[in-house]
């Protein structure tokens, strides 16, 4: 019964933000580039706050969305590397923990444009 609930409360948090990215997109003039980096910055923001944390520990992996997961790693990185490094932790904490996501992300990035051929929105 508790991983029914937990996979419940993953489903319907996680896809109350992906519901949240469609409006934007299906109702405002804002590009998706501009909502995914909101999206970033948000969790930047609720990182920061250590307000992220207590949603991961409520919907475990529906709060973990990649783009809102990925602005938690950051400041999550860099808070830890203020505390190691001082100010220097501010310019390499984010990339130290990001570091795997960040490599997957432009390797993949890549292998797109070697495949794929891109064409002009019209």
């Amino acid at each position: 019964m508790d991983v029914l609930l937990s996979l419940l409360k993953a489903f319907l948090v996680g896809g109350a933000l992906c519901a949240v990215g469609q409006i934007l997109i299906d109702r405002t003039k804002l590009t998706p580039a501009r909502i995914l980096t909101s999206y970033v910055v948000i969790g930047v923001l609720l990182g920061a706050l250590g307000i992220y944390p207590k949603l991961v520990e409520f919907a475990g992996a529906g709060a973990s969305v990649p783009l809102l997961g990925f602005g938690n790693l950051l400041a999550k990185g860099v808070r830890e590397a203020v505390k190691a490094d001082g100010a220097l932790g501010i310019l390499t904490g984010g990339f130290t923990a990001a570091a795997a996501g960040i490599a997957a992300a432009l390797f993949f990035s890549l292998v797109a444009a070697l495949v794929f051929k891109p064409k002009e929105k019209g």
